[in-house]
């Protein structure tokens, strides 16, 4: 089965083991996905990341998922994608939304490489809205 959407199977991916209670989750690996994970452990949503370049055709994506140490609830609550391949979202630096008024995080894929909603708002870049992680 061919995956259309790699970017959306990556988010399932992570959803699907947060909500079997998966300590590790392996996703195969691209430069795009190597990129929302390294913002994804930077703002504090993943415990750690590997990339395994020699592994299979085009490596894995290794994630250790983060649980609240008390209520084991996932640190992820919600994880969605925005720009799909039948329905681009792209937004201006000024137009790009903030989640849960600036408690969650947009990743933008801009012309200076892939990025979080604050970011790029500093940066005064706009790009495609690949998804939003509260």
């Amino acid at each position: 089965m061919a995956v259309t959407d790699p970017i959306a199977d990556y988010l399932t991916r992570i959803r699907n083991a947060q909500q079997a209670g998966h300590r590790v989750v392996e996703i195969p690996s691209s430069k795009m996905k190597k990129s929302i994970t390294e913002i994804l452990y930077d703002q504090g949503f993943i415990l750690k990341y590997k990339f395994d370049d020699d592994a299979g055709k085009q490596g894995i994506i290794s994630i250790a998922l983060k649980y609240d140490p008390i209520s084991k609830i996932p640190v992820i609550r919600k994880l969605g994608r925005i720009s799909r391949s039948g329905l681009r979202q792209y937004a201006k630096a000024t137009e790009i939304p903030r989640i849960i008024n600036g408690l969650g995080i947009a990743i933008v894929s801009t012309s200076r490489g892939v990025m979080t909603d604050k970011k790029a708002k500093k940066e005064n870049v706009g790009g495609e809205l690949i998804c939003y992680v509260y």
